[in-house]
């Protein structure tokens, strides 16, 4: 039987292939040019993709809301190694805060 995987722990598995991504620098690679171009560069692609899902929110389809969704998460994710952080930071501290005594900082 094959069964499928929770598309949520492959948000793991692609942050450990751009971070062998990041440790490699592999010619001719996207993400090895993303790194290449520095943060500001990194932050700038999650904004863009940030705005787009925005628009495809207000005036798109879901179809395109999930596309550029997914693309402001693959470069969310790009930024974090950069840093030297994990997806799975972001999902603790959403973990804490789900806890009703969490007061914001």
């Amino acid at each position: 039987m094959n069964e499928e995987k929770n598309p949520l722990l492959f948000l793991s598995e692609l942050q450990d292939f751009i971070e062998e991504r990041y440790k490699k620098m592999p010619e001719g690679s996207y993400t090895t040019s993303l790194f290449k171009d520095g943060t500001n560069r990194m932050a700038q692609k999650v904004g863009e993709e940030a705005l787009e899902l925005v628009i495809e929110a207000t005036n798109g389809t879901k179809e395109r809301m999930v596309y550029e969704g997914a693309d402001m998460l693959y470069h969310l994710i790009v930024l974090l190694t950069s840093k030297g952080m994990r997806i799975e930071d972001f999902a603790k501290e959403l973990q804490v805060r789900h806890n009703p005594n969490w007061q914001k900082h």
